[in-house]
């Protein structure tokens, strides 16, 4: 019967207004960033954003245009490694845009956590919201120009990797792991999920690969070493190195000091060092075209609006 929707009709319309918007907005940040690379790892505990973090301070040390995504809704941890203070609500920039975090003038960082009031403060959504967010991160976020763009993800194959698989065409994967069998068990799930979703793995970083003694400075097999380079040659894919770990990393973690961010020198900057040389000579700073095809929008509302966040039960 005409007439009879009762205004459903037109917010129909206006939803779908607003994610084919967002959707534009998407496109015109991606078309921007030059290489898009997932970090991710099938099990928690592997040193995922030590590696994220490390991994965008050294190429943006080697004078690239780098941005640092954390998209682990949940235990955001990045803010807190890079020790950066931020406003609740940033200004935004000409278009709307919210502007990043700045580190340093060749690193920007966008996370969930320095929209919180409180940063302690439980993030207790469903899919949909997180799905939203990260899409936000995107769309909302005035980026600019990158030659990198590193996501640091929470581990598993759950919400946040496929939401980033979906909306990021082109995202390539790091995947973290360490030697133990149990976590190369888990690993496994990882590369299998970006085949299903049909990631490209740029590559295996094996981390805590050996302990670096505090004392002599002599890297020990402790925690054995070499099976994340055994699984990459098994699997057929590239191996980016392996990282050991020192005590001196996991301390300047949690003084907001990372290493790479140092001129020190030690085992594990060398390491990294390789690392970020690995990734470099793997994705070069070139362009890729953007696919005119994007991934379908999701139309649930999320609780980020004009750069401030709230948490809440869905």
């Amino acid at each position: 019967m005409a007439g009879s929707c009762g205004g459903s009709c037109g917010t129909a319309e206006a939803q779908q207004a607003a994610a084919a918007q967002q959707e534009l907005a998407i496109k015109k940040s991606l078309g921007k960033i030059k290489n898009k690379i997932l970090v991710m790892s099938g099990k928690g505990g592997v040193g995922k954003s030590t590696v994220s973090v490390n991994l965008a301070l050294g190429l943006a040390k080697q004078g690239y245009q780098v941005g640092l995504m954390d998209v682990d809704i949940h235990g955001p941890d990045v803010v807190r490694m890079l020790d950066l203070k931020g406003t609740i609500e940033p200004p935004a920039t000409e278009g709307g845009l919210v502007p990043p975090l700045k580190y340093s003038d060749n690193l920007k960082v966008v996370s969930l956590e320095y929209m919180m009031r409180d940063r302690d403060e439980a993030i207790i959504w469903r899919g949909p919201l997180k799905i939203q967010a990260i899409r936000q991160f995107v769309s909302d976020m005035d980026w600019g120009e990158l030659d990198y763009l590193v996501i640091d993800a929470p581990p598993g194959t759950g919400d946040e990797p496929l939401s980033v698989a979906q909306t990021i065409p082109n995202v390539k994967a790091v995947v973290v792991t360490t030697p133990q069998q149990v976590a190369l068990a888990d690993v496994r799930k990882s590369i299998n999920f970006c085949k299903t979703v049909k990631v490209e793995i740029a590559g295996v970083i094996e981390n805590m690969s050996g302990f670096v003694c505090p004392h002599c400075n002599e890297t020990v097999d402790i925690f054995k070493s070499g099976g994340g380079e055994q699984l990459a040659r098994d699997l057929e894919l590239p191996f980016l190195g392996r990282i050991p770990m020192d005590p001196k990393v996991v301390m300047a973690g949690d003084d907001g000091k990372p290493y790479l961010s140092s001129d020190a020198d030690s085992p594990a900057i060398t390491a990294f060092g390789k690392v970020v040389k690995s990734v470099e000579l793997r994705l070069p700073p070139v362009a890729e075209p953007v696919p005119l095809q994007m991934a379908s929008t999701a139309t649930s509302s999320c609780a980020c609006s004009g750069g401030s966040c709230s948490s809440g039960s869905n």
